[in-house]
């Protein structure tokens, strides 16, 4: 079993803004991101709640950054939370990632941070 070093993490949730397309929600899109969770940003864009304040934090991350969270929504999350890439998820760096982390005072993720705990490559 491989640990997510996300649910140890929380960095990206508590310094960007989240925004998307606002049929993304769940007004427009059954099972999508619920409406009373995001704010408007303009005629096209929302954002989740919390991440459009300072300093932002989305109101769906639940948890201690650097110790232990997870999404309220996981399952409904937008597209742009689908599609931030944790660092070496995929064997790729993301610089992202390491700037969120280093805000927050966390070490960037390595390709050891993908291996389950019993020290295990997740791919054979």
């Amino acid at each position: 079993m491989i640990i997510n070093p996300c649910t140890s993490c929380g960095a990206c949730c508590a310094l960007f803004r989240a925004s998307f397309y606002w049929s993304e929600t769940s007004e427009f899109t059954p099972g999508g991101v619920p409406s009373h969770l995001t704010v408007k940003i303009n005629d096209f864009m929302v954002a989740m709640k919390g991440t459009d304040k300072t300093p932002p934090r989305c109101d769906c991350l639940v948890g201690e950054i650097g110790q232990s969270v997870y999404c309220k929504i996981y399952e409904n999350r937008s597209s742009v939370c689908r599609e931030f890439k944790p660092a070496w998820e995929d064997n790729l760096p993301s610089p992202r990632c390491d700037y969120a982390r280093s805000v927050w005072g966390l070490e960037p993720l390595t390709p050891d941070s993908w291996r389950s705990p019993e020290g295990y490559p997740k791919a054979a």
